[in-house]
């Protein structure tokens, strides 16, 4: 078993688990899903999780995210043991802490995308007009600044991703979450969501662990941890990341002799 310690000198890391086990049942027979992982990530990283389907990855996203607990081990997410909260404790550091982003969207079709990107803000008690204007802000952030009227379902799959980012920032998380985020969208606009996260990495110094089973998109990332059977099957540092802005230029160039 590789134990992924991935430590940085001077800097308390955001995200600190140890040991950490969850197994589900099926019926009778138990199925290990995470058999005892240790990991650290630190502020400013851009991590990817991989693995193929069943490795636990997803697993250990949900556990990150605070919407599943470990049956065994500790987390501490930015400083805060998080590992024996209530439910309703854990609602809170969610909505405090952590942005997420999901293969699906998972925006209110009829709601505009100002108010999709504010929504978050509503359940923190932030009044109207600050709401508003912070999920405004965040729009033109992520480039959709003249889309902010428009209904979720007028927009481009791309456009789509880009308010779920919006929506996951709004509320300045310590990290975000990324579950396949590329999953629903062609090759191109792919290559422009990650050069987005690229950004918001290098320019912002936004902490991003995306969770991914697509080797390219993992190549994207400065760090990428390989998940195997439950267990971390490899932490590398990835000097030869690619420059998804890059690829978007060449994309837009060909687009263009086209």
């Amino acid at each position: 078993m590789i134990r992924s310690v991935h430590s940085k000198s001077g800097d308390a890391p955001i995200v600190r688990v140890r040991d950490i086990e969850k197994t589900y049942f099926v019926g009778e027979v138990s199925v290990p899903a995470v058999r005892g992982v240790s990991l650290e990530i630190h502020h400013g990283e851009l991590v990817a999780i991989m693995g193929p389907s069943g490795s636990g990855k997803s697993t250990l996203m949900h556990i990150l995210g605070a919407l599943d607990r470990a049956d065994r081990g500790k987390y501490w997410l930015d400083g805060i043991e998080i590992s024996e909260l209530s439910k309703r404790q854990l609602s809170r550091i969610r909505n405090e802490k952590l942005g997420f982003v999901f293969q699906s969207f998972n925006l209110l079709a009829r709601t505009t995308v100002l108010d999709n990107v504010a929504l978050p803000l509503t359940y923190a008690g932030v009044g109207r007009r600050e709401r508003r204007r912070r999920a405004a802000a965040m729009l033109e952030r992520v480039g959709l600044g003249d889309r902010s009227h428009h209904h979720t379902n007028q927009l481009s799959g791309g456009q789509q991703q880009r308010v779920a980012i919006a929506r996951g920032l709004v509320t300045q998380p310590v990290l975000l979450l990324a579950d396949e985020p590329t999953g629903n969208l062609d090759s191109r606009t792919g290559n422009e969501i990650m050069a987005l996260m690229q950004h918001l990495n290098e320019d912002d110094g936004l902490t991003i662990v995306l969770v991914t089973h697509e080797p390219d998109i993992s190549q994207f990332a400065r760090r990428v941890i390989s998940v195997k059977d439950g267990l971390i099957a490899s932490d590398e540092s990835n000097p030869d990341y690619l420059v998804a802005k890059h690829l978007v230029t060449a994309d837009a160039a060909i687009a263009a002799s086209e």
